[in-house]
């Protein structure tokens, strides 16, 4: 298995001159542009992996299955269905428009980052860092990773550059779709943008939800098998923000992207996979993450579809 993931990661990372490192955070233009690394985590425990699997990056939108997994826990169905639609768009990740002019202001989806705002003040806490470190603990569990930290820098850049976040934040709080402090429910939802990983942990991520909600690392289990199959089928048809529908045909995996150039896959019964590439397509996904994400596909015949 390793032998082939490296052929399929040298065949691939020359794309990564074809994209472009995320540069309105500031802090995220640092990333090794280059940079292509994979791990695979089966429902076995095994792990795989090749090129750059080490390299530590943020979590960003992949950070919205989690909290997703974490508002799906905490408040009963049509509570969080009331503030949020599990719609797709085929408009930007950070889309002003489609609130004010779709969908009675409420975000189309939880993937966006309109409804993971939202998904952030619905978690159990009176405050941001009571809810923070609500997600953080699942987010633990999840990456089998007590040692998870926050990314200092990057969190202080992302906060720096918010503008676009704090008004869509605030609009829909003067739509009353959300409830609270906005200040205090966005330094949350920066911070778990924030949090630092790698392939192995985001691999760790889907396999998990691959297994149902069980870790297949330490056998405990995470969440429930309804609130993983309701992930699974929402990042299918959003996860990878308006190219979420080409994803789904030409790849046909669950999927999260997060420009900090992560991507978070799981294959149902079969596996979890982590891919990290900064350099970004149009879009904000991995270029070369993609592509090799679709060799993965084919080579093993993964799609589910």
């Amino acid at each position: 298995m390793e032998n082939i993931l490296e052929e399929l990661v040298e065949r691939n990372r020359y794309l990564t001159s074809r994209g472009k490192v995320a540069d309105y955070i500031p802090e995220l233009a640092k990333a090794d542009s280059k940079a292509l690394g994979i791990c695979i985590i089966d429902l076995n425990g095994q792990v795989y992996k090749s090129g750059n699997c080490n390299d530590r990056f943020t979590m960003q939108s992949i950070s919205k299955v989690v909290n997703l997994i974490c508002a799906l826990e905490d408040n009963p169905l049509d509570k969080l269905l009331s503030k949020i639609s599990f719609e797709p768009t085929a408009d930007g990740f950070n889309s002003i428009t489609s609130l004010e002019t779709k969908n009675a202001n409420k975000p189309l989806n939880p993937m966006i980052n309109s409804g993971a705002i939202v998904t952030v003040s619905m978690l159990n806490g009176n405050t941001g860092k009571e809810k923070y470190e609500r997600a953080l603990e699942i987010f633990k569990k999840m990456t089998d990773n007590e040692d998870l930290k926050l990314n200092q820098d990057v969190y202080k850049s992302e906060k720096a550059t918010a503008s676009r976040n704090r008004a869509l934040a605030y609009y829909m709080h003067s739509t009353g779709i959300i409830d609270g402090d906005v200040e205090d429910i966005l330094e949350a939802y920066f911070k778990l943008c924030s949090l630092e990983i790698n392939c192995i942990d985001i691999a760790n991520i889907g396999a998990v939800l691959a297994n149902d909600g069980i870790s297949p690392i330490t056998g405990e289990v995470i969440t429930t098998p309804q609130i993983a199959k309701t992930v699974k089928a929402i990042m299918s048809t959003c996860g990878m923000y308006d190219a979420s529908g080409s994803v789904a045909v030409n790849i046909g995996i669950p999927s999260k992207s997060g420009v900090g150039g992560g991507i978070m896959s799981s294959v149902p019964r079969k596996m979890g996979i982590g891919i990290f590439g900064p350099a970004l397509d149009p879009k904000g996904n991995s270029i070369a993450g993609l592509k090799l994400l679709s060799d993965i596909s084919k080579t093993f015949d993964l799609g589910i579809y």
